[in-house]
């Protein structure tokens, strides 16, 4: 199975990653984190996969290499070496993917997938690869993303399932909107009555405004994000709700990722 993670920036959609992660590595042989930007030191900490920074040197790695690395380190997070721009990283995903591919019961997650996989047309055959034929070699992919405006249409498109968070790009929304049979405007935190919003995908009304559709991020009085609200769709059907407040207390692993500092106005 495909799954796209995506919601924009401050959402909580790497600490969502996290939690699908944790969720799913016991089902799988393999898995492989691609990290963008060392955001799951959390989910090594709690010893549940190694920890490798991919540099200069495994640039230079054949898939045959990355083949054996990988048979030996079963739950393995990479991390994106910061001297490693966006296209080599791209590169260097590929040939991972590639040979990950070759692996049985392989869960491959694609952090910050709109660099790995970009709409501009420079996606690796083995990347669009994963989307279109991986699941019938036996791999699984978790695409997560904070601009699926800028990721690549069939990427997207051949994703069975999504979970996906709040938007107020209308480029992102528009992507959006390609892929989901429910209305585009519950995704838009700015919006507060959506007239048409099916009953399955209705708010708690508890400690709401009322009359607010949309989907909502929940913070603390630092304006940290402490939960968020989402929606899980997939090509069965099946659609509902999610809200992640108090997802860490059933989780082993804490999220380490960081917030940035609020700028005041």
């Amino acid at each position: 199975m495909n799954l796209l993670a995506a919601a924009q920036s401050g959402w909580g959609k790497s600490a969502k990653a996290q939690n699908l992660m944790e969720k799913n590595a016991p089902e799988y042989e393999h898995m492989v984190v691609l990290d963008y930007k060392d955001e799951y030191r959390g989910f090594v900490k709690a010893g549940l996969s190694k920890w490798w920074i991919v540099g200069p040197r495994e640039m230079e790695w054949s898939e045959s290499q990355w083949l054996e690395f990988l048979t030996g380190n079963p739950k393995i997070v990479l991390v994106r070496h910061p001297g490693i721009d966006e296209d080599d990283w791209r590169d260097v995903c590929a040939t991972i993917i590639s040979a990950a591919r070759r692996l049985s019961e392989v869960l491959i997650v694609v952090d910050e997938a709109h660099f790995v996989a970009p709409q501009s047309g420079k996606t690796p055959k083995p990347t669009k690869g994963l989307a279109t034929t991986g699941r019938g070699e036996g791999a699984s992919s978790i695409w997560v993303s904070q601009r699926p405006a800028e990721m690549e249409e069939t990427v997207i498109s051949q994703c069975q399932s999504r979970i996906l968070g709040g938007f107020e790009s209308s480029a992102d929304l528009d992507k959006v909107a390609k892929v989901i049979e429910y209305p585009v405007e519950l995704h838009n935190p700015q919006v507060r009555s959506v007239p048409n919003c099916p009953d399955s995908l209705k708010p708690e009304t508890t400690g709401r405004t009322e009359g607010s559709d949309s989907l909502q991020r929940h913070e603390d009085d630092e304006e940290n994000t402490i939960g968020s609200e989402w929606i899980y769709s997939d090509n069965s059907g099946e659609r509902r709700r999610i809200d992640t407040t108090g997802m860490f207390d059933s989780m082993e692993s804490e999220h380490l990722g960081k917030q940035g500092k609020k700028i005041k106005v």
